[in-house]
């Protein structure tokens, strides 16, 4: 069952990237704080970029999972204050356009750094010998 998590949580991420860069690129910016010190465009392709290449870790990166999930859940912590900029400022994105919507989208970033250290067992001690 971890694998599947683990698998789904990098397709997710590797679509999420590309809607990044194409076609919900000017929705992505709706998240970007305005004390981000770049501009929202940048953060929004950079942040593009990041999730493919969490998401192909975390598929590929068997041998490395622990380090991909660990990897992706750092990310998604620190994208956070990003969708709490999204609900304190009242910016519509995706649909979301109440604050009970968007409050519940923060209710779910939780949900998603659990499930990247809890599929890939990023926490727990590696025995070596």
């Amino acid at each position: 069952m971890k694998t599947v998590i683990r698998i789904a949580l990098g397709l997710f991420m590797i679509l999420a990237g590309i809607g990044h860069l194409t076609y919900a690129r000017e929705t992505f910016q709706a998240q970007v704080p305005d004390w981000i010190p770049l501009s929202k465009d940048f953060t929004v392709l950079a942040s593009g970029v990041v999730e493919i290449l969490l998401g192909l870790a975390m598929i590929f990166l068997v041998k490395k999972k622990k380090y991909a999930g660990l990897a992706l859940a750092i990310f998604l912590v620190l994208v956070f204050p990003g969708n709490i900029s999204q609900y304190m400022e009242h910016r519509d994105g995706f649909g979301l356009d109440t604050d009970t919507k968007r409050l519940v989208r923060l209710l779910f970033q939780p949900v998603l750094i659990f499930l990247a250290v809890y599929s890939t067992d990023a926490l727990k001690k590696s025995h070596t010998r």
